[in-house]
């Protein structure tokens, strides 16, 4: 579902939606921020992804006890790496490609003591146990339902943007 590329995920919305519809099923979108969250295992996780244009993608969850599955803490949201919000609590994790993209993030967190998995990315198969056990729960929505998760509203820099930050038109 997202976030992610306006590309892609038009792409895969399509495709779910095309899937579901002729094998007539629903379909259960899935955010590949809480997919990150789940592929970590951790209690506490802080899911960062490089949004392009000098942005993250970010998400905090939380491991609820009484189930083990993973719960959106806030909502997900872009921002300047100076602007993630970092947890003031101990014993969180992070992790996606931002830090590495953004050492500002990167310096950030260290500092902050939270130590970064760059190797967790959305995967196949953390969407999949998400999706299926959302399906079990009943939650699937008709597949003309399916849309997009975007966070930002701004696909592209202006031209006069790109040249104003040393860029090419």
């Amino acid at each position: 579902a997202g976030p992610g590329a306006f590309t892609g995920l038009r792409v895969a919305c399509g495709v779910a939606q095309g899937l579901a519809v002729a094998a007539g099923l629903p379909v259960v979108p899935v955010s590949g921020l809480a997919a990150m969250a789940a592929a970590t295992g951790t209690p506490r996780v802080l899911a960062l992804l490089d949004a392009r244009m000098g942005e993250v993608y970010v998400g905090a969850w939380r491991r609820r006890a009484d189930d083990g599955e993973y719960e959106l803490d806030g909502e997900i949201r872009v921002a300047v790496p100076a602007d993630v919000h970092l947890p003031a609590e101990a014993d969180w994790l992070a992790c996606g490609n931002a830090p590495a993209a953004y050492p500002l993030l990167a310096d950030r967190l260290r500092v902050a003591g939270v130590p970064v998995r760059a190797d967790i990315l959305p995967g196949a198969a953390a969407i999949a146990a998400i999706a299926a056990a959302a399906l079990a729960r009943g939650e699937g929505v008709d597949p003309a339902l399916a849309a997009p998760l975007y966070v930002r509203d701004k696909v592209a820099k202006t031209i006069g943007e790109r040249l104003g930050e040393g860029g090419r038109a």
